[in-house]
């Protein structure tokens, strides 16, 4: 719901024109992102849980690859915005302020790069997954149901775990970076505050620097869900524990994110939070009156 709401709020917010900020297109594919991922990760549930499974093989390569897909993207949209962010707080001397032009346009490219190296590296799951058959088999590990995952050659493994941890590892460190430069940049803003007011009461802080704050939390509440994650799926390879409790954990865990940012994003948004609290006066007026 939260998802659906910011992303309807930013599609809005780009048919009317209104003054777009540097990480607008990143937030609502981010949304957009978050709310695919939730809806695929529901159907697996569903399968895992239900009494009804899919039943055929297509389907099954189908939802687990678009899962997977989105939840690569997800971790390249939130490094992609902790990079805006730290373009946009730079002062004007730094390295960085020489991108404050070109970040505030669409990323488009960008975002476009990031789109066509996931679909390639998650393609792998198109290959892997299979129906579960009728049969039990040792060579199949437990994804739902109905879809289980087949072993690939080692060398095709090999590749395939080299290119992901290359791809996680490099994002991480970069967000870690950029997040790092915000911290710095907002003590160093602070210091400057206390002395230039110490003797009047605090000015409320400016936009940016909320925004900043907000995007601190957003990042330090994805990697702990991404380490709790990696810890949940690392004890199962080890645990040799495939079975529905494991991945109800995992699925609890490793979506956690997706269901919180929105709310966490949706907080700096003021005309949000405005028409949001608009319309809840209107329906209690409405209700009021019936």
């Amino acid at each position: 719901m939260a998802n659906t709401i910011l992303l309807f709020f930013h599609i809005l917010k780009f048919l009317l024109k209104l003054r777009p900020k540097p990480t607008d297109l990143t937030v609502g594919q981010l949304a957009l992102t978050h709310l695919v991922m939730l809806l695929t990760v529901g159907a697996m549930a569903a399968d895992t849980f239900g009494s009804q499974g899919w039943g055929d093989d297509v389907t099954c390569k189908v939802v687990v690859y678009v899962y997977r897909l989105m939840r690569g993207l997800s971790l390249c949209a939130t490094c992609l915005l902790s990079v805006l962010q730290a373009i946009t707080l730079s002062p004007t001397g730094s390295c960085l302020a020489k991108f404050k032009r070109k970040s505030s346009h669409p990323n488009s490219c960008c975002l476009l790069f990031l789109w066509a190296f996931n679909v390639i590296i998650s393609g792998r799951f198109l290959i892997a997954i299979t129906a579960t058959p009728n049969v039990t088999s040792d060579s199949l590990v437990f994804v739902t149901e109905s879809c289980s995952l087949e072993h690939i050659s080692y060398l095709f493994r090999y590749i395939c775990f080299s290119l992901v941890n290359i791809h996680d590892v490099s994002l991480l460190a970069l967000m870690a970076m950029s997040s790092g430069y915000m911290v710095s940049l907002l003590c160093k803003h602070t210091r400057q505050s206390q002395y230039l007011h110490s003797t009047s009461p605090s000015p409320k802080s400016p936009p940016e620097t909320r925004a900043t704050r907000t995007i601190l939390l957003l990042m330090s509440f994805f990697l702990v869900m991404y380490f709790l994650d990696t810890v949940v799926s690392a004890s199962s390879g080890i645990l040799w524990n495939n079975g529905p409790t494991y991945h109800c954990v995992q699925m609890l865990v490793g979506n956690g994110y997706a269901a919180v940012s929105p709310l966490v994003l949706m907080s700096t948004e003021k005309r949000m939070l405005k028409y949001l609290t608009f319309m809840r006066k209107k329906d209690n007026k409405c209700l009021f009156t019936k």
